[in-house]
């Protein structure tokens, strides 16, 4: 009876672990930026299970971006991270339970790739488990 429990237990772990390892990323969801009357660009962004959605982000070069930027429920730990410093962009943001507004004037035309570097101990990272995307920023 007492290794059934355990069985039971790495079974369950596993299933956290392991379940939902599929690279969500492969399929592209794309969202073109549209500019708002006050000349924002205003764009959500959702984290989760090895995943962001969208994945593939247009806006226009030297015009204020707002991303909003949230996590799906879970004890899985997730960030945003953007490092684009040619153009302007230097994001890093922890992902928790409250969206968070990032903000950001694109300087220079070009595809920034974004991802989550989180990783557990020995597994693959969030990155090569599909979590990442591409900003893009036209002219």
């Amino acid at each position: 009876m007492k290794y059934w429990k355990y069985s039971l237990l790495i079974m369950a772990l596993w299933v956290v672990l392991f379940g939902s390892s599929t690279r969500a990323a492969e399929q592209e969801k794309r969202f073109v930026a549209k500019v708002d009357s006050d000349g924002i660009q205003r764009v959500e962004v959702l984290g989760g299970s090895y995943f962001f959605d969208p994945n593939y982000i247009v806006v226009k070069v030297n015009v204020p971006v707002e991303l909003r930027i949230g996590k799906e429920p879970g004890v899985t730990p997730h960030n945003f991270v953007l490092n684009a410093p040619e153009a302007g962009i230097d994001i890093k943001q922890e992902l928790g339970k409250e969206p968070v507004v990032v903000k950001f004037t694109p300087t220079k035309p070009g595809k920034y790739a974004f991802h989550c570097d989180k990783k557990l101990l020995f597994f693959k990272s969030h990155k090569e488990r599909g979590m990442e995307g591409i900003l893009e920023v036209t002219e």
